[in-house]
């Protein structure tokens, strides 16, 4: 019988398979795929942020998780519009582990952009780091509850195997009932401590979108998407895209330890409506056909309302500690 495998060791053998292998925008639909708006207010926050931090010079602009380049075409199209210093002095990298999707995102980005596996091989400098649904594709470890102790998930045969758990995360000091599953992902909170580590040190700002409920869920919040629907998160490893809501809380205060400035999060539909993406989308729809124009404006709601993205989607940011509060997150 094969040996059981950690639940976050899994996710991550599963998931690089997955997108070295599949086309994931088949399975799921993202921000930047459903409304141009929301990559052109992204790449304008970074501008912004980057006027904010006094122009420091050789800036990099980077995407974490850039999917098909979509975002960052969009942002990167708005920025020359409306900002030509900043896209005169940034140099563009993107964080991206899958040939296939680096393929795509040259294909959409043209040439001037350099890949990286990790954080850690960007060149050093001011980062203006952009990042949607990528913190959500990260492992987590699950615990569980069990009488007076708690038990990790380990995955063997598409089954769960819980075994004592050896380290288990401070919230598992909490008083819980029977079966109360708890989550962390050490690998987003590395990834934002390390980032929030960098921007206290050389100056930046980072803005990370993702979906998190608004209290946590006793049974996990592990998923999958095979072919467009609900799967078996533990059923053909490498043939869905695996994630799990994502702990801002966590996050926040891993940012905050790494020396960073940190705010919000705000849900994402304020934070788009501050940035203006509605009287943006009022702009580009006045040009239209109202075929196009009608589709365009549908987009947006559905980013920005409260039952639709507006909500279940979040946003955090993190500066420099010298700088002023971001776009977006004044009270």
């Amino acid at each position: 019988m094969p040996e059981a495998e950690r639940l976050d060791r899994f996710i991550a053998r599963a998931n690089a398979a997955y997108y070295a292998t599949h086309d994931p925008f088949a399975d799921f639909t993202t921000a930047p795929e459903i409304c141009q708006g929301f990559g052109e207010c992204l790449g304008l926050w970074a501008a912004v942020a980057w006027d904010q931090a006094g122009r420091p010079p050789h800036p990099i602009l980077a995407e974490a998780g850039p999917g098909r380049g979509t975002l960052m075409a969009d942002a990167r199209r708005a920025i020359r519009a409306v900002a030509p210093e900043f896209a005169a002095a940034v140099a563009l990298h993107l964080i991206e582990t899958s040939p296939r999707l680096r393929a795509a995102q040259a294909s959409a980005l043209g040439d001037g952009a350099a890949w990286h596996d990790t954080l850690a091989t960007l060149p050093p400098g001011p980062i203006f780091l952009l990042a949607n649904e990528f913190l959500d594709a990260l492992p987590i470890r699950q615990f569980v509850r069990r009488g007076a102790g708690w038990t990790e998930r380990h995955v063997r045969d598409g089954a769960w195997v819980e075994r004592a758990a050896a380290d288990p995360p401070a919230t598992c000091a909490w008083p819980a009932a029977e079966g109360t599953v708890v989550e962390c992902s050490e690998a987003a909170t590395g990834f934002v401590a390390a980032l929030a580590r960098r921007i206290a040190a050389q100056g930046g700002a980072a803005l990370l979108i993702d979906y998190a409920a608004e209290t946590p869920n006793p049974a996990g919040s592990l998923q999958a998407l095979r072919a467009g629907a609900p799967a078996d998160p533990l059923e053909a490893p490498g043939e869905a895209d695996l994630t799990a809501h994502v702990d801002f809380p966590a996050l926040a205060d891993a940012a905050r330890e790494g020396g960073a400035a940190v705010f919000g999060p705000v849900p994402q539909g304020m934070l788009l409506a501050r940035l203006g993406l509605p009287a943006r989308i009022d702009r580009l729809a006045a040009g239209l056909p109202a075929p196009r124009a009608a589709v365009l404006r549908a987009g947006a709601r559905r980013l920005l309302a409260p039952e639709r993205m507006g909500v279940l989607f979040k946003a955090l940011a993190l500066c420099h500690p010298a700088s002023p509060t971001p776009p977006g997150f004044a009270p």
